[in-house]
């Protein structure tokens, strides 16, 4: 059985090739890829929101969900599979030792 990822990547794949009338997926295809990245930052904006808040975590799945979504999107966009995102994760879980170095704190306001 496929994962719930798997199966939502294959979906959006296939609006690409068979578009459907009222196809939420379909419409940020035909927008192109500027709405496509405009939607992956708003709803990486969302989740940093989200997540900044106490005790918020059934909202901050909700917001990820989203975002995944949407870069699942833009990676058909652009070409990417999933098999190619996992050989990159796979790659990078084999290293160690590559600690960078941390970026300036950002404030409250």
């Amino acid at each position: 059985m496929k994962n719930e990822l798997q199966v939502l990547y294959d979906t959006i794949l296939d609006r690409k090739v068979n578009s459907e009338v009222g196809s939420y997926t379909a419409y940020l295809y035909d927008k192109g890829v500027e709405k496509i990245l405009k939607k992956v930052g708003e709803e990486a904006t969302e989740v940093i929101i989200a997540s900044m808040k106490e005790d918020n975590n059934p909202e901050v799945v909700n917001e990820l969900a989203d975002l995944f979504y949407h870069v699942f999107v833009l990676m058909a966009e652009k070409g990417i599979t999933l098999d190619e995102v996992n050989a990159e994760l796979n790659k990078r879980s084999n290293k160690s030792g590559n600690l960078k170095q941390e970026r300036k704190e950002i404030e409250n306001y």
